[in-house]
């Protein structure tokens, strides 16, 4: 799963001068929470989050007024919150790469690079939405979890039980064990997966889990 499939493409931009408050109603009224900082040549400059906004406050805070310090944020803009220089990755990125960047660097999104230009962004949200779709939840079928020891040949063993059934194997997962078995989930395009379920276990698969 590459990042293109699932990055925002109509991206929300605003330039270095737009003001803070500004820059906060703008993603107020797109529920959004992250704006690119772009030029007016389409380069990008920064990225500002609504937390650093919502953050920001000049200095010496302590020694103004209420109405100076509104005064002062009011002239303040994107250029003082933005991160200058943000990490991206580009469309080719894989969405495992690009959630273990922003894990690794504590970050909810990152603009997505093409051609030196940005060609869009791709948030948390966006890595979550496509894990629901590639687990197919609330979609109708089946989700059958078989253990087994690790070995060559064992994906192949098992869907070739499935296709014997005639069933259609709508997405796979496997997950590796310490223990040295491996997990396989199979989301199944069948209501009725007890016939398959007895032919795996009489051919020494441990079926473990149906939904």
């Amino acid at each position: 799963m590459f990042v293109r499939d699932y990055m925002t493409r109509n991206l929300i931009t605003v330039d270095k001068k737009t003001g803070i408050f500004e820059a906060l109603e703008i993603m107020k009224k797109h529920k959004i929470r992250q704006l690119p900082v772009v030029s007016a040549e389409g380069h990008l400059e920064g990225l500002v989050t609504e937390k650093e906004l919502l953050t920001v406050s000049p200095s010496p805070a302590t020694s103004l007024s209420i109405y100076e310090l509104n005064y002062l944020l009011a002239k303040m803009t994107v250029a003082e919150a933005m991160v200058k220089n943000p990490l991206t990755v580009t469309t080719d990125t894989t969405l495992e790469e690009a959630a273990l960047l922003m894990r690794e660097h504590k970050i909810g999104s990152v603009p997505v690079m093409e051609g030196g230009r940005i060609a869009g962004i791709i948030t948390v949200t966006d890595i979550f939405d496509a894990l629901v779709k590639f687990f197919g939840y609330g979609k109708a079928g089946t989700r059958l979890v078989i253990e087994s020891r690790d070995r060559v040949g064992l994906l192949a063993d098992v869907t070739q039980v499935v296709k014997e059934f005639g069933i259609l194997i709508l997405g796979i997962i496997s997950n590796a064990k310490e223990n040295g078995n491996v997990e396989i989930m199979l989301r199944l395009n069948t209501g009725d997966p007890a016939p398959l379920a007895a032919a795996l276990e009489s051919r020494g698969f441990k079926v473990t889990y149906i939904n």
